[in-house]
């Protein structure tokens, strides 16, 4: 892990990880400070610039103290739209980055937002939803009509259990709008994930970001994972909960281990990160990660799961070389001028276990990515895992000259 940098005022020309900074970003504006400093917010502002902003976006790793921060970024962002989450780790513009506070602003020079708060995930409206979406949208667009480009950004509480639900219902009333997305983390605690959203502090809650601009964007999903032919079927489940009892009639844990050539004893997270399980939907594997392991043996997921679900094991590629080759296409014809990114926890963890962390972190430093670590990921429709999903931000085309004067 880097070290926390002196707490020295943030300047642009020195953006060390822990201390804030600005980034060379010509189209979005980012910083990043430590999660401790007690002006976190004040140092945020003046690393970010003068804006004005559409939009100003905060990934907040736990060790924040989150009430004190919440009421210093209303005061210090009194102009400005704010909303975040709470994170598993933060992707700042030096790469992975734990401790910290990264915020990233969007200039009203290139974008222009509407929020919608959904603050009780446990009493969702599809109908309703829909019809707000189809609204905002439209007079989003009938304000922007000449900015062509547009996607839209989710945040939701990562131990709501509700995702999947909600990215069902959403895109009903997004239609062919991309949308991407994470869940709020917790570092690796699992004990609680907050949203904010303009001022408030929310659990069991979730934001939607409709963007549209005059830049060119590319909503992407990728992951370094291969199928095997080792599969599995679910025999008793409780989906509401994502709780997985017995794999093949036997317990779920005991069977997952030995399906792995492993003691049940021996399974932790960096075991679910190097052996997850997919399912195919669509014609495409998705993963079904495995949170952890209950006191009585059962397996706890981070998606929806059912009874009948036919798992298959999947094996990692290098997920170094993997990254890089995919970050490299979405600069095939320009390069972005930034990657605004949502990368699962479990792709960190793997990334420590087989000590690839400092190399993994240089291909998101040397790619422009920022964003943060999640519980989860949401790619249109589907909530998924162990994926990066984010937006590729491109610069805007030249204005064309008009005809010489006579």
């Amino acid at each position: 892990m880097d070290e926390a940098w002196d707490q020295g005022p943030a300047t642009p020309s020195r953006a060390p990880s822990g201390a804030a900074g600005l980034s060379a970003f010509p189209l979005v504006c980012t910083a990043s400070v430590s999660a401790r400093a007690p002006d976190a917010a004040q140092q945020l502002r003046a690393a970010l610039g003068p804006g004005p902003f559409a939009q100003v976006i905060v990934f907040i790793s736990p060790e924040a103290d989150l009430t004190a921060l919440n009421q210093q970024l209303q005061q210090a962002f009194a102009q400005d739209l704010v909303i975040g989450c709470t994170t598993a780790g933060e992707i700042s513009a030096q790469g992975y980055a734990e401790g910290e506070i990264v915020a990233v602003a969007l200039p009203c020079a290139h974008f222009a937002t509407d929020c919608l708060l959904i603050p009780d995930l446990t009493a969702i409206d599809p109908q309703a939803l829909i019809g707000q979406l189809i609204r905002r949208r439209a007079a989003l667009t009938a304000a922007h009509e000449g900015w062509d480009h547009e996607f839209a950004f989710l945040l939701v509480d990562g131990l709501s259990t509700r995702e999947d639900e909600l990215t069902s219902a959403l895109a009903s009333g997004l239609g062919p709008l991309p949308l991407f997305g994470g869940s709020a983390g917790d570092g690796t605690n699992f004990a609680a994930t907050f949203i904010l959203y303009q001022g408030q502090v929310l659990g069991n809650a979730a934001v939607l970001m409709l963007t549209r601009t005059d830049c060119r964007v590319r909503v992407f999903n990728l992951d370094h994972l291969v199928p095997t032919d080792r599969r599995m079927v679910v025999t008793e489940a409780d989906p509401r909960r994502r709780i997985v009892r017995q794999i093949n009639a036997e317990p779920a844990a005991r069977e997952y281990a030995r399906l792995l050539g492993k003691d049940p004893g021996q399974l932790t997270t960096f075991t679910f990160a190097a052996h997850p399980v997919v399912v195919r939907i669509g014609g495409k594997h998705h993963v079904r990660a495995i949170q952890r392991v209950d006191e009585n043996g059962d397996l706890i997921f981070f998606s929806a799961i059912d009874e009948g679900l036919v798992l298959t094991l999947a094996e990692p590629q290098d997920m170094v070389a993997h990254l890089d080759h995919e970050l490299s296409r979405l600069s095939e014809g320009g390069a972005p001028a930034a990657i605004l990114a949502c990368d699962c926890i479990l792709r960190r963890m793997e990334a420590l276990e087989k000590q690839k962390y400092g190399a993994l972190s240089k291909v998101l430093q040397d790619h422009n990515v920022v964003g943060f670590s999640t519980y989860g990921e949401q790619w249109n429709s589907m909530h998924v895992n162990q994926t990066m999903t984010g937006v590729a931000i491109y610069p805007p085309p030249e204005p064309q000259a008009g005809p010489a004067d006579d």
